[in-house]
């Protein structure tokens, strides 16, 4: 069983960064294809950005989050730059088995690990 821990949310003004951090526990991070995803007020659960044996991010962070990964540390990152009030939301850290996985990585329902979310919030 693999456990997903996030970290590094917070309250930042609009043009700041933040990092976020995923750690992963109970299997090496490398066996495992990512995501970050995020779930506004009121709005449904949105893919952020994937890793398998590429990255890839969604059109409305492209050029401000980058994800990346450490499998010495056993962790992925998420970047985030020019933050803007819409990027506030809980964000969440997603896994599934690399073996197992054949889709884009782009859907909710294709990771059946989920870390308990980290805050963001950017002020305007």
């Amino acid at each position: 069983q693999v456990q997903l821990v996030e970290s590094g949310g917070g309250l930042v003004q609009a043009g700041g960064s933040l990092r976020l951090s995923c750690a992963v526990s109970g299997r090496t991070i490398s066996d495992y294809a990512m995501g970050w995803f995020r779930r506004a007020p009121g709005k449904e659960r949105e893919f952020v950005a994937g890793i398998k044996l590429t990255t890839s991010v969604a059109d409305s962070v492209k050029g401000r989050f980058t994800i990346s990964r450490d499998n010495a540390k056993n962790t992925m990152y998420l970047q985030m730059n020019g933050l803007k009030p819409e990027d506030t939301a809980v964000y969440y850290c997603a896994a599934r088995l690399l073996i197992f996985f054949s889709g884009s990585g782009t859907s909710a329902h294709e990771y059946n690990f989920w870390g308990q979310g980290t805050q963001v919030t950017v002020s305007s």
